[in-house]
């Protein structure tokens, strides 16, 4: 039987939702699959079997902010990512490592063992130079240093896995892949695990409409956009009957809860903090509107953002700033800013708010657009075809042994 090992860095699994769907497709197609990922609050454990996948957990130091924190990060992550390799190989053994990034330096624990001839997967989540711009508003040494990661990642690769099309096309001319090395697979969520519920009523709180978001609260994420348009809606257009519930957590929450309290709304926000399972669906399914706050720059220009899917299979209508790859997906069933300014994403807003044909017919265009081109068995079946050059090679091996 082939075996894989996933090393993810900055999410537990299987709250990583995208690499949670690739494990258990691995799995179905007759894999052995092990992760490898970070502890938190939510998965406290070491060591688990969940539905026949193990999952090996290892601490962080901390959850870094700054440059050098993040080396830091990134240092210890490295060690226990490769101590756990060690403990997989004596335990079940693995043909393939897979390495989702950010950051971009699992190839060097994986580099070793490509020389008792395993194959490395790259699964390219995030365009980490252009995260550091964002972030930092700079270049310099460390975007250089990237730069440089990023492309030794691509080069150690046997096969690259990009999030779209945009990454697809990096990793062919910025990391000189060729075609046939890169495959797409969006991170559409799962239809069987996504649907609606009753909505929670204690999260409406009564209001009239909910604006809703989902997902990490980090400085790129937006969700300070969020608040500020919140802010707009009230101050500048009169809508008292309107609440925001944010469903995630990460290290920009603190200051974005200081700002809705500066601005006077923190009344009319609530944090939910990391939801799963029914409680997660339950909260997705008070909202409205789905808000998708992420600021326009190079970096979020790129990334197809796992909101996009999980509103639209839920009927829930987006409005976002006019971002490229954003806009390419949802086309005519998103609502978008005339400007990168929260006051105008409360603008593209408002109409939803105030009209509710409008907003039931934003949502069916996106329940129709999630129906016909956000598919998880499509890609799925796309992924665990990527990994089958590798079957021949590991079939030989194995009779080798």
């Amino acid at each position: 039987m082939p075996s894989c090992v996933i090393i993810v860095e900055n999410l537990p699994v299987p709250l990583d939702r995208r690499v949670w769907q690739e494990a258990c497709a691995l799995r179905d197609a007759g894999w052995t699959v092990s992760v490898i990922c970070p502890k938190s609050e939510q998965y406290p454990k070491a060591f688990e079997t969940i539905d026949d996948i193990e999952v090996f957990r290892h601490p962080l130091p901390l959850e870094a902010s700054g440059r050098f924190a993040f080396l830091l990060e990134y240092g210890a992550a490295l060690f226990h990512e490769f101590r756990l390799l060690l403990k997989v190989a004596r335990r079940r053994g693995f043909d393939v490592i897979q390495a989702c990034n950010p950051p971009d330096l699992i190839f060097l624990v994986a580099a070793p063992f490509k020389l008792f001839g395993k194959r490395f997967v790259f699964d390219h989540h995030d365009v980490c130079p252009e995260l550091f711009v964002a972030k930092f508003e700079r270049r310099g040494f460390f975007h250089s240093l990237l730069l440089a990661a990023e492309k030794a990642t691509f080069k150690t690769a046997n096969l690259v896995i990009s999030a779209n099309e945009t990454y697809r096309q990096l990793a062919i001319s910025r990391g000189g892949k060729k075609p046939e090395d890169v495959v797409t697979v969006y991170s559409v969520p799962d239809k069987s695990r996504i649907r609606r519920v009753p909505p929670n009523e204690a999260l409406r709180a009564g209001a009239g409409t909910v604006l809703g978001y989902i997902g990490i609260i980090a400085d790129q994420d937006g969700v300070d956009h969020l608040v500020r348009c919140v802010h707009h809606l009230v101050a500048d257009h009169g809508q008292t009957d309107v609440r925001a519930v944010v469903a995630g957590d990460g290290p920009a929450l603190a200051s974005v809860k200081a700002l809705a309290v500066e601005l006077g709304v923190a009344d009319r926000i609530t944090f939910t903090g990391y939801l799963r399972g029914e409680e997660l669906l339950a909260a997705l399914s008070t909202f409205d509107i789905g808000i998708i706050p992420d600021p326009v720059n190079e970096y979020n220009d790129k990334i197809s953002m796992n909101k996009v899917f999980e509103y639209s299979a839920l009927g829930i209508p987006s409005v976002s700033y006019n971002l490229t790859e954003t806009k390419r997906l949802l086309g005519e069933a998103g609502c978008y800013a005339a400007d990168a300014t929260p006051a105008s994403l409360a603008a593209a807003c408002l109409p939803l708010i105030t009209d509710l044909d409008l907003r039931k017919a934003a949502g069916e265009r996106a329940s129709a657009l999630a129906h016909a081109r956000f598919d998880w068995e499509r890609e799925a079946q796309n992924y665990v075809a990527a990994y089958s050059r590798f079957l021949p090679d590991i079939s030989t091996v194995s009779k080798e042994a």
